[in-house]
């Protein structure tokens, strides 16, 4: 062991990673500004963190899962005011709402230090506000944003349905508009109607953003968001009209309070429907803007393009923690009389972790870049201009499904890396798991999502077809039609335009299929269905594609006044990402390029020896990320590496450990074992 100060406290690193440290040839701390966008946000961040989490209030005494379900949503509500408190009374006024906005991680990361689930308010920030912003008018917004910032009230939004999610024009609850009272009637006509899934509906929130079928005189305009009040802001029970209540246990999220509600002739004011974009007027008459549901849209993928950024985040936690273990875990002994080596050095550990870093730098930098996408389309939007809005909507989706599905299969693999201590609750990493696999199917499923942008991929192929310009990241579907397969190549550039003509081949085979059941007498839907299963592929392959060249292209760009050993480690783990995937993926390669045998040799040689080039350089690069251990939450992960200690120490406070011998045993065991029974 090594003493060293970190935080302010003195601590003991495990010798192992002291050595791990000193292997790394590159500035940590350099990359880790590249990571957070530059070194002012860096220490804007650990400031933040510092406020949040030296005073220890996000500890708990006893263990989560040592508490009943009751008493670990009482602990996380008792915990999410102590935040909330800490946001408002001193976060708030450090930076300002712009500089910690809703698109800041911050908050999140920090949250992770207080929930090793979830927080109850989170649809609160997550949703709730974020809808009020982007729905309301400037009116409405004075009365409510300020509601909501100050927690004076607490709200979750509240869209899907016991019979439908991501379908929404399918949704049955109605708003239905009485011009005599000047209120909107909220009701649930059907068992299908009824709302559930919202996070902290169960017992938390006292107002909701509800997503109704509207109705005025007669007609329906379709869906619509409302501002309605569940429960009375003194005793909090529900009003009249109102059934709620929580949906019991899940997989993960249990802290979430997640809920269901119910409407029976419900009545809220006129002013509660948020009427930025569409209006009732007191008699009853609907005014809508023209271009209502593509805002209505831009607001709605919101969520989704925050998720990719939150997906690279729980992965590198979860890298982080298997890094770190592998670095500290000696097993088995090769050599005879030789030392147990570290398992960070055996070469299917570097493949099953290393890719994992990588990952988290591509979806990082693909986060980033798609945030910058959503706000100039928002401002586009402001300026009447919506020609951006569908590529957007495909980017988003398809992002959100590929990157969620990704990550959901990587921290599995890094508890796999693990061993049977990752299996333990302590390691964190079956929280994470279960947090981030729950992703991959809420705000969209996996394969709806993808067949939506495949809607995109295959308009744009009809543009191209007619030679008309088409938006950039599809641009490279204008040299589909070179029908030769041009010699392969294996640099970085290769290798992206090389999946760029798998995702063109693949979207040229659904076209093909499509037009091929239209021909034998089927209407296009019919077509459309029979085709799916090629058109999710093509969809997968165009954000692969996506993801590809923009990793590679912000490397360059982020990395363009680095030092030149910083340069080379993210050079080595862009290069990396494209091997691993082009290995994963030879048959698509083989199909639709010039790739050969002796060529996919090439690759794995190439990768091979860039694992070994990443290996002195591993620990570093997940220290990097600078995940403090509060957050991490992790007895195999911590910085000192104090794992064995550590899985002790969090051994001893089980109950079961209270008293050595358990009453069951004299209640049932001994009777059974001395034949009483």
């Amino acid at each position: 062991m090594k003493i060293k100060m970190l935080a302010g406290k003195t601590i003991e690193i495990n010798v192992d990673l002291v050595k791990e440290r000193a292997k790394c040839n590159f500035n940590i701390r350099e990359v880790t500004h590249i990571l957070d966008g530059g070194e002012k946000n860096t220490i804007q961040r650990k400031k933040i963190e510092d406020i949040s989490l030296n005073d220890g209030q996000s500890r708990d005494v006893i263990p989560e899962e040592y508490l009943s379900p009751k008493e670990r949503y009482e602990n996380a509500v008792k915990k999410s005011c102590i935040y909330a408190r800490i946001i408002k009374t001193e976060l708030m006024n450090m930076t300002g709402l712009e500089t910690l906005g809703f698109n800041s991680p911050v908050f999140r990361r920090i949250a992770d230090a207080y929930f090793k689930e979830v927080t109850p308010l989170l649809a609160h920030f997550g949703m709730f506000v974020p809808t009020i912003m982007g729905q309301c008018t400037p009116e409405q917004l004075a009365h409510w944003l300020p509601r909501a910032l100050n927690f004076e009230i607490v709200g979750t939004y509240v869209q899907t349905e016991l019979g439908h999610g991501t379908f929404i024009r399918g949704l049955e609850t109605t708003a239905t508009y009485d011009p005599q009272t000047e209120e909107f009637v909220l009701h649930s006509p059907t068992l299908s109607s009824y709302k559930w899934w919202a996070g902290g509906l169960g017992k938390t929130v006292n107002y909701c953003v509800v997503v109704a079928q509207l109705y005025t005189k007669g007609v329906c305009h379709g869906v619509h968001t409302f501002i309605v009040q569940i429960r009375d802001e003194e005793t909090h029970m529900p009003l009249p009209g109102i059934r709620v209540g929580d949906i019991g246990p899940k997989m993960g999220y249990n802290t979430g309070d997640n809920g269901f509600l119910v409407f029976n002739h419900h009545r809220i004011p006129r002013e509660n429907m948020m009427m930025k974009n569409a209006q009732v007027l007191k008699d009853g008459t609907y005014v809508k803007v023209a271009r209502h549901e593509k805002l209505t849209y831009g607001t709605m993928v919101y969520v989704r393009v925050m998720l990719v950024n939150e997906m690279a985040f729980n992965l590198a936690k979860a890298v982080t923690i298997a890094v770190r273990y592998s670095a500290v875990r000696r097993q088995s002994q090769p050599k005879p009389n030789q030392p147990e080596p570290q398992v960070l050095d055996y070469l299917t550990q570097q493949h099953k972790l290393f890719i994992c870093i990588a990952t988290a730098h591509a979806l990082q930098f693909t986060s980033d870049w798609l945030y910058k996408t959503f706000t100039s389309v928002l401002a586009d939007i402001r300026d009447d201009k919506i020609d951006t809005l569908p590529e957007l909507h495909a980017l988003s989706s398809c992002l959100k499904a590929i990157c969620t599905s990704d990550c959901a299969a990587f921290i599995e693999i890094c508890r796999f890396a693990c061993g049977g201590h990752g299996y333990m609750a302590s390691s964190n990493l079956s929280m994470i798991y279960s947090y981030v696999s729950a992703t991959r199917t809420y705000e969209g499923d996996y394969t709806v999502l993808l067949l939506q942008t495949a809607r995109f991929l295959v308009k744009a192929w009809e543009q191209v077809e007619k030679r008309r310009p088409v938006t950039s990241t599809i641009s490279y579907l204008s040299h589909a039609f070179d029908k030769l397969k041009k010699p392969w190549d294996g640099s970085n550039e290769g290798i992206i335009r090389a999946f760029q003509r798998v995702a063109a081949g693949k979207i040229s085979a659904c076209i093909n299929c499509i037009r091929y059941h239209q021909k034998s007498g089927k209407d296009f839907e019919d077509a459309w269905q029979l085709t799916t299963i090629q058109l999710v592929a093509a969809a997968e392959a165009h954000c692969r594609a996506v993801i590809y060249d923009t990793y590679y292209n912000e490397t360059i760009r982020l990395t363009a006044s680095s030092s030149p050993n910083v340069k080379s480690v993210m050079e080595q783990l862009c290069t990396l990402y494209l091997l691993y995937w082009s290995l994963e993926r030879t048959g698509d390669l083989l199909r639709f390029t010039s790739l050969s045998e002796k060529d996919i040799f090439d690759l794995q040689q190439r990768y091979e020896k860039m694992l070994a080039v990443i290996r002195p350089n591993a620990v570093g690069l997940v220290d990097a990320f600078d995940i403090r251990d509060e957050i991490l939450n992790s007895t195999l992960g911590a910085y000192d590496g104090r794992v064995y200690e550590r899985l002790m120490e969090e051994a001893l406070k089980s109950p079961l450990n209270a008293e050595p011998v358990n009453s069951s045993f004299h209640k049932h065991l001994k009777p059974f074992m001395q034949g009483k029974l």
